[in-house]
């Protein structure tokens, strides 16, 4: 008998947890968006002008590319976010690393976890914070996304200084 009546009570609670929303999802009974890791893409360089195809970032969510500089090879990443996309530099400085995961509207460093405003590219938490990504300007022609060559290296120069 006792063991029906815990039975009973454990089911009680768990329907009332399940109907205030407070489930293992979050407090607002809707799931965290698992992580995006990014996924590598090739860039087209001609001339001062640097393009991704737009329909990779409409596809995938969260994409980062290479571009050779006079200064070197440079990553870059660009994900979509709120219906916009937006266009970064892709180093962690502190850490020596490139790559991000986009999460419930921030970027996650791949390497050290340090956060990051996926909107404006501002430090949010962790030991990178002082180094925000830093954006690139972009135009969008013919379905690819263009930017100049000179933004991608003045973001990169920009992100690699502490703030």
């Amino acid at each position: 008998m006792n063991g029906k009546l815990i039975l009973t009570v454990l089911l009680a609670v768990i329907v009332s947890l399940v109907a205030a929303g407070c489930t293992e999802t979050g407090s607002k009974g809707t799931a965290d968006a698992s992580p995006v890791k990014a996924t590598w893409i090739e860039a087209q360089v001609r001339g001062d002008q640097v393009s991704i195809p737009a329909s990779s970032v409409e596809e995938d969510t969260n994409v980062h590319f290479k571009v050779n500089t006079d200064i070197g090879e440079l990553a870059v990443m660009a994900h979509k976010f709120n219906d916009e996309i937006f266009v970064r530099s892709n180093v962690c400085p502190p850490c020596n690393s490139i790559g991000f995961s986009l999460v419930n509207g921030t970027l996650v460093c791949d390497s050290c976890g340090t956060v990051f405003d996926a909107a404006t590219g501002t430090g949010i938490g962790g030991g990178c914070v002082a180094y925000p990504k830093e954006s690139i300007p972009y135009t969008v022609s013919d379905g690819n996304i263009v930017m100049k060559l000179d933004d991608v290296v003045e973001a990169h120069r920009k992100t690699i200084e502490p703030n």
